[in-house]
């Protein structure tokens, strides 16, 4: 296959992704809508003891919603894989590895962040998180296609080992920045439902708040140490190679330091301090959107020495 064909596969399965995960959001939308509007309007019935229990229709509930929820994790196999594809064809199309623009990173880094959601499903069922990833996934991928460029060879800054291990480290991270994200918009919801009395037949679906407070952090924890290695440290060391200076407050190093502050607040402040539960939800989602400007933000903005992936 030519270069070119390479490059039509990439396009043409980044485009069917984007659909499938669009399909795989509205079945996770259908599940929770489905399991709402039923029980709401399900009768209840009182047995010969007083006890309550809820009627038939309402029981036939959980079949349905299961089943919904079983073909919105398929769809987002279905578009992991086509995103796989994706990433293959575009660095075989570029002859390099397929991370030297924004383009690049993000679908790079929705393919990684969907392969750790489908791990976590695997290992610890975690499927209720699917439609927020899948939420977020769609939005960076929005952005990562608003940035297209044509597969070509990396510019001379940008051809050094070096910043292919920052890029991977950084893809890495913000992969599992991304689920640490959605645990917490998660977390936020049913803890407020959970102090108010009000746990409906959606959020029922959904670990306890303290949960998945504690999945955030976990994810949040092994994210860190990636951050930490690709943008000060692996990030620097390509910076002296290809401009000469290790660190020169640059739009993007600035951006990626207030990012690595915010999470090194969060994590300190849960090891120290004792904060769980909505201010350390909270602490955690300021870090992503740090960490999506630094991405998207400061290269649509900003200037500087990394506009090239503009």
């Amino acid at each position: 296959m030519t270069l070119e064909q390479y490059a039509q596969i990439s396009n043409y399965t980044t485009f069917a992704a984007t659909c499938v995960l669009g399909l795989a959001l509205l079945a996770y939308v259908a599940e929770w809508a489905f399991a709402r509007k039923v029980e709401a309007n399900a009768p209840v019935m009182a047995d010969s003891d007083g006890t309550v229990s809820p009627s038939l229709e309402s029981a036939d509930v959980e079949p349905v919603t299961d089943r919904l929820s079983r073909i919105g994790l398929v769809l987002t196999v279905l578009a992991t894989a086509l995103m796989v594809v994706s990433v293959v064809t575009r660095g075989l199309a570029a002859q390099r590895v397929p991370w030297g623009n924004m383009y690049e990173f993000g679908l790079m880094g929705i393919t990684i962040a969907l392969i750790i959601y489908l791990v976590l499903v695997w290992r610890h069922q975690v499927q209720w998180a699917g439609g927020i990833v899948v939420a977020f996934g769609l939005v960076v991928l929005g952005m990562s296609l608003s940035t297209y460029v044509p597969a070509g060879p990396l510019v001379p800054a940008l051809d050094s080992h070096w910043f292919i291990i920052h890029v991977g480290a950084v893809v890495l991270a913000g992969a599992f920045f991304l689920v640490g994200a959605a645990a917490s918009v998660l977390y936020l919801i049913r803890a407020r439902a959970e102090a108010k009395g009000t746990v409906g037949p959606v959020l029922r679906r959904f670990p306890a708040a303290a949960v998945m407070d504690k999945i955030a952090y976990r994810v949040n924890a092994m994210a860190f140490p990636l951050w930490t290695f690709g943008a000060l440290i692996a990030g620097p060391i390509w910076a002296h190679y290809a401009w000469g200076r290790y660190w020169g407050w640059d739009p993007k190093e600035v951006w990626a330091f207030i990012t690595w502050v915010v999470y090194a607040g969060y994590l300190h402040a849960r090891a120290t301090a004792g904060w769980k539960g909505r201010r350390a939800a909270y602490f955690c989602l300021i870090g992503f959107v740090t960490f999506l400007f630094s991405y998207y933000g400061v290269n649509l903005f900003g200037s500087g020495l990394h506009s090239y992936a503009k």
